[in-house]
């Protein structure tokens, strides 16, 4: 199964794609030329960029992935809101003035638009951003109303000598999720006067992670190691997350085991796995999801002042059918996260009872961190 890579096109050998099927079957009848109504975010594309497309997101229902969950949608209800939403697409350095104040309102505001012809199915998959079904080119856009601003987010946005690293801890401490502000960095609203500019959609959604959790770190590192070790877990669209924290100073690993027929696991298994101390060179091979789970296990952290040393264990299954976006990693750590830990007495115990919550043990042999652990006292230890 290889529909998230080739996007559609039958690599697979399949006579019809089954994710492109099920995106076709929950399309609405009529594709119109205009559209009035609800535009609760904004999307900035990264092709061709600096020069890049930009526009809203048009559909009358939220696009706030913790929201989806809150309401207990199925993937299947979240792939027909995401076939029915419309991507608008113009220039966005031209309409940066009305991706703006849409990303600045807290609450959607209506939007009229007329596109250039009727919006087509242009459904491209992508790991990183959650799908679209439509898109069409904006002849004429007007918003509707005035934008209702934070007073949190209007503080960050007015002041031009903040840097955008800066507005991002603003806003954390203020308790502005990173959806948010990756909708602010998107539209060009992060950052001192002179670096200010629209950002890709795929692009923010990383950086916001990746610069929240490095402020997050700065923290955790002065504060007192973990009592002990404990172990999470959370399931989510076939996303399965085992979380580990041992005492000790700041650590990360996390490793991937893409199932046979998942999406990218094809015909055989695949498992990926990457790490860092209290810095990080590169960027990670494990994507933007990297950077999303390292986020919620950091919020965690930070909200029990407390440092440890972290193994984040996913398993993509059959089940996740549809890529949908890293938000998905996050949010099914924050689950983890948030619901109840299993207090282990030793690292042995604990890698025991991650291998039976993820199902087997063969994860293993590909951590650095575990020999790591294993091997090297600290003055935690002592």
């Amino acid at each position: 199964m290889r529909c998230a890579e080739c996007k559609g096109k039958g690599l697979c050998g399949l006579e019809r794609c089954p994710i492109m099927s099920r995106f076709y079957a929950q399309l609405p009848v009529r594709q119109s030329d205009r559209y009035q109504g609800s535009a609760p975010s904004v999307f900035v594309g990264s092709y061709g960029y600096p020069k890049v497309a930009g526009g809203p997101l048009m559909i009358d229902d939220a696009d706030h992935p913790p929201d989806w969950v809150a309401r207990g949608l199925a993937i299947d209800d979240i792939v027909g809101l995401r076939a029915r939403t419309i991507r608008g697409a113009g220039e966005a350095k031209g309409l940066a003035g009305s991706i703006q104040e849409i990303a600045l309102s807290s609450l959607p505001l209506d939007v009229e638009v007329r596109f250039t012809k009727p919006v087509s199915f242009d459904l491209r998959f992508d790991g990183t951003i959650a799908p679209v079904g439509l898109t069409g080119a904006i002849r004429k856009m007007d918003v509707l109303g005035n934008a209702r601003v934070d007073r949190a987010v209007d503080r960050a946005t007015s002041d031009t000598d903040l840097s955008a690293t800066d507005a991002c801890e603003v806003l954390t401490a203020s308790g502005t999720d990173v959806y948010r502000i990756t909708q602010l960095l998107t539209a060009g609203l992060l950052g001192s006067e002179k670096k200010r500019h629209v950002v890709p959609t795929r692009w923010a959604i990383t950086a916001v992670d990746d610069t929240v959790s490095k402020q997050l770190k700065k923290k955790i590192a002065r504060y007192p190691a973990l009592s002990g070790i404990e172990v999470f877990s959370a399931s989510l669209y076939g996303n399965h997350i085992v979380c580990v924290l041992v005492p000790g100073d700041w650590k990360f690993e996390m490793i991937e085991i893409w199932g046979r027929q998942s999406l990218w696991g094809g015909g055989s298994e695949t498992i990926a796995v990457d790490g860092e101390g209290l810095t990080k060179s590169g960027y990670s091979p494990l994507a933007g999801a990297y950077y999303s789970a390292r986020l919620a296990v950091a919020e965690y952290l930070e909200s029990v002042r407390r440092s440890a040393r972290v193994l984040v264990l996913r398993n993509v299954t059959g089940e996740y059918w549809a890529p949908l976006g890293t938000w998905v990693v996050r949010e099914a750590t924050r689950n983890a996260m948030r619901g109840a830990k299993t207090p282990c007495a030793d690292l042995r115990q604990a890698i025991d009872l991650a291998s039976r919550l993820i199902g087997f043990n063969h994860w293993q042999p590909h951590s650095r961190l575990i020999p790591e652990l294993t091997t090297q006292k600290t003055l935690f230890d002592f």
